[in-house]
């Protein structure tokens, strides 16, 4: 699906390709749905032989072209693996990179945490080196026992062999033995007097139990498998994935997103984009079972993703595959009723801290705030924002950007004066809605310039407050009142949070459109100061190239379409390139 610019919006698959088109323009839809459909005007098809083809073809297509209402995979996360070098003294290390190197590679770990005690403890069983480059004498591993120290003494190959099948089998799920041999070894040396030696293997014992305790959840056939189990509710959907390993759940992973199509369909396209770029696979997969709208039954699902993966993959309907199943599943609509709770009390919270705001000030009614903030350096490209918070919070679609016109140099309170001017005279001309409150960055002075204005112009009579800054510019102090005076508020309360986001937030605002326009100015400068360039041709360039980088990176050719001729632009290339040198 393409929108107006020809950019894919969407890609869907489908059996029947009519039915699945004519379901987003019939029946009803949630609001974010009925905007995609509200954008498309161009569809595009490929036919393929099968299931399977269509997956891969989804899935490609996603990654390549980041449609906006796709669900797409942008947990970018990449999880830890712990490699067995393959090198002449091979060593152990924990990387996020799988790569064709011939060396030994466990995991992923989803808890990187784990994967960092394992190797330790691995590092104090068996004495791998530990350098990246070998030294020249002996370290410090050595002396305790980590390292056979090849930098020094010759050593057997046998002896790494041995070593590495020990490793091999502890990460394959044989730790048991690896306990059981130490346990052995412990009670020998105890049995021997050598106490220090029997407190490490004690030790290590200890470790190994604390790593494998987490496991809770074991199924006797020992594979390692990845759950799948998913929510959706409000137009989010969240993914859960339980890991099991040798037949233990070890550590669980999820997401949320929104999503637009059929769910289970962009469920099974979550799960597509999660594989493609997985270099290690488990031996099985469990999958709910499909919901009733879905375009693959369960035969098709599996067959096709079992196919592309060559995975074995399951959608169990009974037994106690199904209940782990079913376990991801509750994992999934948990994570997403903790999300619409958090939401719900950041609503509340927002909604007291402005109500709270306007019992401080003697407003009987705080719903909007308009706040205000001037920025220019030395008087250079004055431009001042405004942001508004409805109910405690950022209404973006409100907030706008002026161009300080009529004031020469950097005159804090002129600019004030005339950005209040002009927002409120369009307010009253247009009927719009009056803020209840008027926050201005700054004391008594942006207060007096700002309420001489409402009042002795406008007879507007709205609530004024400034806020000052300390030394580090952070928010110190409201000040407020007629005349205006320090308002008290507790600097760990609700209220006072409220104001410090509405002065960093109008802040953040006016120094980006203030940098643009300081771009703007220098590009404008630098075409202005060619000969034969004005105005219109400066404004023809810009829109053309869309940036200078664009135009001094062009061809003389380049510029015919403008009809500038060769003489003209080799005089405008020349200028910009000798610009950029002398920078």
């Amino acid at each position: 699906m393409k929108n107006k610019e020809g950019a894919i919006i969407y890609v869907g698959k489908a059996k029947v390709l009519k039915n699945r088109v004519r379901s987003y323009f019939t029946g009803s839809h949630n609001a974010k749905t009925q905007k995609l459909v509200s954008e498309i005007v161009d569809f595009e098809f490929i036919i393929t032989d099968s299931n399977m083809e269509a997956l891969i073809l989804e899935c490609n297509l996603i990654k390549l072209h980041n449609p906006r209402y796709n669900v797409l995979l942008k947990d970018d996360k990449t999880f830890p693996y712990i490699k067995i070098t393959n090198e002449k003294h091979p060593k152990l290390e924990i990387t996020r990179r799988v790569m064709k190197d011939k060396g030994k590679y466990f995991g992923p770990y989803p808890n990187a945490y784990a994967a960092q005690q394992t190797k330790k403890l691995l590092d104090r069983l068996y004495p791998l080196r530990k350098c990246g480059k070998l030294p020249d004498k002996v370290c410090l591993y050595y002396h305790i026992g980590q390292c056979v120290a090849p930098c020094e003494f010759p050593v057997e190959q046998e002896q790494y062999e041995q070593m590495i099948q020990e490793i091999t089998r502890f990460l394959n799920g044989g730790e048991d033995s690896v306990r059981q041999e130490l346990q052995r070894k412990m009670e020998e040396a105890a049995e021997k007097l050598e106490f220090e030696k029997a407190t490490e293997y004690r030790d290590q014992i200890v470790a190994i139990d604390t790593i494998m305790q987490k496991q809770k959840i074991t199924l006797n056939d020992a594979l390692d498998r990845d759950v799948f189990g998913y929510a959706v509710d409000k137009g989010w959907m969240s993914v859960q994935i339980l890991y099991m390993r040798k037949g233990k759940l070890i550590e669980r992973h999820g997401t949320a997103f929104p999503y637009y199509g059929e769910e289970y369909d962009d469920f099974i396209s979550f799960v597509t984009q999660y594989y493609s770029d997985n270099p290690a696979l488990p031996r099985q997969i469990l999958l709910p079972i499909p919901k009733e709208g879905s375009s693959m039954t369960t035969e098709e699902i599996t067959s096709s993703l079992h196919e592309w993966l060559k995975v074995k993959i399951v959608i169990p309907q009974r037994g106690q595959k199904s209940e782990i199943v079913a376990m991801a599943m509750q994992n999934a609509q948990n994570v997403l009723d903790e999300k619409f709770k958090l939401i719900e009390r950041n609503q509340e919270r927002s909604v007291i801290a402005a109500q709270n705001l306007g019992d401080a000030l003697g407003i009987e009614h705080l719903h909007r705030i308009e706040a205000f903030d001037n920025s220019n350096i030395q008087g250079s490209n004055p431009v001042s924002a405004m942001v508004v918070f409805t109910d405690g919070k950022p209404d973006r679609k409100e907030y706008r950007k002026f161009k300080v016109k009529g004031i020469e140099g950097p005159d804090d309170y002129g600019t004030m004066r005339e950005v209040i001017r002009r927002r409120y005279e369009r307010v009253l001309k247009e009927g719009s809605q009056l803020p209840d409150l008027i926050i201005v960055d700054g004391g008594k002075g942006q207060i007096s310039a700002a309420m001489e204005i409402l009042q002795d112009e406008l007879n507007l009579f709205i609530p004024v407050c400034g806020l000052v800054k300390d030394e580090k510019h952070r928010t110190a102090e409201l000040m407020g009142g007629d005349p205006p005076g320090i308002v008290p508020l507790k600097r760990d309360s609700q209220e006072f949070y409220l104001l410090q986001r509405i002065q960093d937030e109008v802040h953040r605002f006016a120094i980006t459109f203030h940098r643009q326009q300081r771009a703007k100015s220098m590009v404008e400068s630098k075409l202005d100061s060619i000969p034969g360039v004005g105005e219109k041709r400066r404004n023809q360039l810009l829109k053309h190239f869309g940036s200078l980088k664009k135009i001094k990176e062009a061809k003389v050719e380049d510029f015919k379409p403008l009809s500038i001729g060769d003489k003209l632009a080799s005089t405008i290339l020349a200028a910009l390139q000798e610009d950029t040198q002398e920078h």
